[in-house]
């Protein structure tokens, strides 16, 4: 007896019709008469739809059918429809390709939109308003550089890469960096944590001590009354 496994079989463009619609469909591809085939894939439209008699009040149920039926012939069946033939490229359309943004990053710890904030500042007149962008400018780049290198930056180095990537337009004073509060992350150490411990152990400790005193209290009581009974 001959094995007929699935994998051995032809392919199934829509699983959901089943095998026997897709012979169905290969019948179709070997009559020659056009109206002959044209009327035996009537027939198969309909016995398409009696396989979901509950999407036959939908719009467009028999236009999808007639597409199904292209599908299934793999756009080979040549046949008086009554709608316009789908084409593969119509089901099957390619997304649009994105481009992919080629800039380059001098600096790939602050990104890519601090070069561009700081070039905006270059033609604007000085004023309060730039200089308190440029110290915030400041403040952040040391705080990136600070999360991309786990160590504090030098404030040569945060001068020196604002300069460049103003095209050595904006000059910042040392020692005004200086007097930026640093906004770092402050990881709590050992003795924090030993200081936060504290309160517990000594709520521990008086709770131990006024157990103690309890049985102490209590072995007092206990000897009292023994002195008495004698």
């Amino acid at each position: 007896m001959k094995h007929n496994y699935n994998y051995t079989r032809c392919k199934l463009y829509l699983p959901e019709y089943g095998r026997h619609i897709h012979k169905m469909v290969d019948s179709l591809l070997t009559i020659e008469d056009r109206a002959e085939r044209t009327r035996q894939a009537k027939a198969v439209i309909a016995v398409m739809g009696n396989l979901n008699p509950l999407l036959r009040d939908t719009a467009d149920f028999t236009h999808k059918l007639w597409d199904h039926l292209f599908i299934m012939s793999d756009f080979q069946l040549d046949v008086d429809s009554p709608y316009p033939l789908p084409s593969r490229q119509d089901l099957q359309p390619q997304p649009r390709r994105l481009e992919y943004p080629q800039t380059y990053i001098p600096f790939k710890q602050y990104g890519k939109y601090v070069g561009k904030i700081l070039n905006t500042l270059i033609d604007k007149q000085h004023s309060e308003g730039v200089a308190l962008t440029v110290d915030n400018i400041a403040r952040y780049m040391r705080l990136k550089s600070y999360e991309y290198n786990l160590e504090h930056p030098n404030n040569e180095v945060i001068i020196k890469d604002i300069k460049r990537l103003s095209n050595n337009s904006i000059f910042l004073d040392e020692e005004a960096l200086n007097n930026i509060r640093s906004d770092y992350k402050q990881h709590s150490t050992a003795y924090q944590q030993r200081s936060k411990s504290r309160p517990t152990q000594q709520k521990g400790k008086s709770r131990g001590a006024q157990q103690q005193k309890n049985r102490q209290k209590t072995n007092n009581r206990h000897t009292s009354q023994h002195n008495t009974n004698r």
